[in-house]
């Protein structure tokens, strides 16, 4: 099976011109923004069925501010960090897709957060999903934690470190058995540690 989060739906238009008449300037920059939304969210990998546009309502539905075990500074967390992880972990960037040799990682052990080292996901869990980003079915027990991210005006779930909140990627709901979850992954977020032969 192929999993492909190149298909994502395009937002409808938030002013529509009416039938016969000329649209307006904020009709076409708003629909312009949608387009480029759209287009920002399939360069991301978002998928039409995970996907969902935004609504004024979300925004409510938000989880509260998370208070994290490791906790440093911006300062001091662009010293722990290199300039790509500090963009991906710190300021919720995205990798291009391939560019992590953790995609290709196929060795048993345990992929851990770059910021703090925390396990994250066994390689038994890892799974080819095509989309350019190392992918696994499900964490390790108590090691991520999740909220509600409607950047590019859609509805995604993000998925953060549990004990230093650096940001991982997206989990996404067309993975394989037995969770059925695709938990999309920055390389650049984790570090891998082989099992000892």
């Amino acid at each position: 099976m192929r999993y492909s989060d190149n298909h994502s739906r395009k937002p409808s238009r938030a002013v529509a011109a009416s039938a016969g008449t000329k649209p307006s300037r904020r009709a076409f920059l708003l629909s312009a923004t949608a387009a480029a939304a759209a287009a920002a969210a399939v360069a991301a990998g978002l998928g039409s069925r995970l996907v969902r546009p935004a609504r004024a309502d979300d925004a409510r539905r938000t989880n509260a501010p998370e208070h994290f075990e490791v906790a440093y500074s911006d300062a001091e967390w662009r010293k722990r960090l290199t300039p790509a992880q500090y963009e991906i972990l710190r300021q919720q960037g995205t990798e291009r897709p391939y560019s992590s040799p953790l995609n290709d990682e196929h060795r048993a052990g345990t992929f851990a957060c770059a910021g703090c080292a925390l396990p994250l996901f066994s390689s038994r869990t890892k799974f080819d999903s095509h989309t350019g980003w190392p992918s696994f079915w499900t964490p390790l027990e108590h090691a991520v934690g999740t909220h509600t991210d409607t950047t590019f005006g859609m509805v995604r779930t993000e998925v953060h470190c549990r004990r230093c909140g650096g940001h991982l990627g997206h989990v996404f709901d067309d993975g394989p058995k037995p969770t059925g979850l695709r938990y999309c992954m920055n390389g650049l977020a984790m570090t891998f540690h082989p099992q000892p032969a």
